[in-house]
């Protein structure tokens, strides 16, 4: 069993033998633009990238709307919410790029895009579990009789 009390003044000790600069990351001087990472791509190609997902999950909120399929219950319905589940997490994706890449337009843009797809989701949910009044477009039923 290994004595840990001794095993971290071990640490203390190496740690403090070592100079702060070798501790701490080099700052960039003043006005000098933030290093990308190794073997990350340059600035216009991220953004390139970016405003692609932004793009596909975008048309995709958009098609969502003229739905050509009937939604009302069965196959048609859960093929319904899958593409919206593609939604959703298209546009969790495009959030996570975008917060990471420091897109903040692009960021809130994703994020009101899976609000969309919440939105569309619960549209066709909610009557279903009970929690808001059924009607001739979102019956009650899951499956078709």
């Amino acid at each position: 069993m290994k004595d840990w009390d001794k095993e971290l003044a071990k640490i203390d000790r190496q740690l403090g033998s070592l100079p702060d600069e070798a501790l701490l990351p080099a700052r960039p001087a003043a006005g000098a633009p933030p290093a990308a990472g190794a073997g990350s791509p340059p600035a216009p190609a991220r953004m390139a990238g970016l405003l692609a997902r932004l793009g596909l999950v975008t048309a995709l909120g958009v098609g969502m709307l003229f739905w050509p399929y009937p939604a009302r219950c069965g196959a048609g319905l859960f093929a319904y919410l899958a593409a919206v589940g593609v939604l959703v997490a298209g546009g969790a994706w495009t959030a996570a790029f975008s917060w990471r890449h420091r897109s903040p337009r692009a960021h809130v843009f994703s994020l009101l895009l899976v609000l969309w797809g919440g939105t569309l989701a619960a549209i066709e949910v909610l009557p279903r579990l009970g929690y808001a009044i059924p009607t001739e477009a979102h019956p009650a039923a899951w499956f078709c009789n």
